[in-house]
């Protein structure tokens, strides 16, 4: 595997840092904050709106440095085309209902992000849109509910329990059925995965997280077919006009020219705390692809930073959460900074369903995102934290 995650960072490191040229040839380029383009003549501006000439008219729906950061997302993703977001949930709503329309049903893993989910069951049912949810690692089980679907949304890893889906089975069973395939890659990133040469449809990303690697910026990105990506473009992009803005792709272009080796780093620290956490005696449970022999993993050249563990019992988990000084107490992930979320305060955002059988997660998990801080010092924290919380 660390043979695997070189390569691909060591291919990635040349289309991160592939500039196109601009005026003056800036070695960074710039940031095109303006809402709107003029024309040197009526001809000009007719065959602009007609779509008859490239170039841009309005940055709801294009502007240079948007583009230049989409440009660099589809050829890391190896896709055709991709659009950007002010959101990963923008991303996700607006790829989903570019897709379906009343009375169409949707095939989900059971372990999607949350707000996907809350998506699903909140505002979709309101336009005539069914949702059903299936083990994601069952081959057989998503094969045998796929007939009738309209759109099958996969996220391998999944959130919180790190299943994997054999993504490259499911795509061609999806494809032999007319079924559009919509995965969430924002665990392995286009660096150690590319949903895309496997088969599926459409690749999304919450660009807050690795992509964007320093905490700052709140994005989402689709790639896919040229096709596709039109279809976003022309049914819900501009009208919903959830737009990324030029600052925020240049953050994000800035944050892709350090991803490949950000990863390295996240990786390794995460794979050694993981194994430490493996072998201590109040941890039950360790979920991490690194540690599955599912057919999924073929698809990851290599592993990122986020992973959850289970304590038992006598592990006070309020507080050891509290205890712990270098891992912070925050929802999202990918940035520089430690993170740690017990699973039990997270699915309070979902009242009124048994979250824990729902989301197939255990009460005792708790998730960590491994930042870029020294790893000795976080396994310190981490030790410390537990030792001081069993009661």
């Amino acid at each position: 595997m660390t043979d695997a995650a070189d390569a691909a960072i060591a291919a990635a490191s040349l289309i991160v840092t592939d500039d196109a040229p601009h005026l003056h040839d800036p070695v960074v380029g710039p940031i095109y904050q303006t809402s709107l383009f003029t024309f040197k003549d009526y001809a000009e501006m007719r065959n602009a709106f007609a779509g008859e000439r490239n170039g841009y008219i309005y940055s709801r729906v294009g502007n240079p440095t948007v583009h230049d950061f989409e440009r660099r997302i589809a050829a890391l993703e190896q896709a055709e085309a991709a659009r950007a977001f002010s959101s990963g949930m923008a991303a996700i709503s607006s790829t989903v209902l570019s897709i379906v329309s009343s009375g169409d049903r949707i095939l989900a893993v059971r372990n999607c992000y949350g707000d996907a989910y809350r998506f699903f069951e909140k505002l979709l049912p309101r336009f005539g849109v069914t949702v059903d949810y299936v083990d994601g690692s069952d081959a057989e089980a998503v094969e045998a509910a796929l007939p009738g679907a309209r759109l099958l949304y996969l996220e391998s890893p999944s959130s919180m329990v790190f299943e994997l889906q054999d993504i490259g089975r499911l795509a061609k069973a999806a494809r032999a059925q007319g079924i559009i395939t919509v995965m969430d890659n924002s665990w392995a990133t286009p660096i150690f995965q590319k949903p895309v040469t496997h088969g599926v449809d459409l690749v999304l990303h919450s660009a807050s997280k690795y992509i964007g690697g320093h905490s700052d910026t709140v994005a989402g990105v689709v790639s896919g077919s040229t096709a596709l990506i039109a279809r976003i473009n022309e049914l819900t992009h501009p009208f919903l006009g959830a737009k990324l803005s030029p600052l925020e792709a240049f953050l994000l272009t800035r944050g892709l020219r350090t991803l490949p080796f950000r990863l390295k780093r996240h990786m390794e620290s995460a794979l050694t705390l993981a194994e430490r956490l493996r072998g201590h005696a109040h941890v039950t449970k360790i979920h991490h692809p690194v540690y599955s022999n599912h057919p999924g993993r073929a698809t990851l050249s290599g592993f990122t930073g986020l992973f959850t563990f289970e304590v038992d019992e006598a592990i006070d988990i309020p507080r050891f959460a509290d205890l712990l000084k270098f891992f912070r107490l925050g929802v999202s992930w990918g940035g520089h900074e430690s993170l740690v979320v017990p699973v039990a305060a997270s699915l309070a955002q979902t009242p009124g369903v048994n979250s824990f059988d729902r989301f197939n997660v255990s009460p005792r998990a708790i998730r960590l995102h491994v930042g870029l801080e020294d790893a000795e010092t976080l396994w310190a924290d981490l030790e410390n934290a537990l030792a001081k919380s069993v009661t």
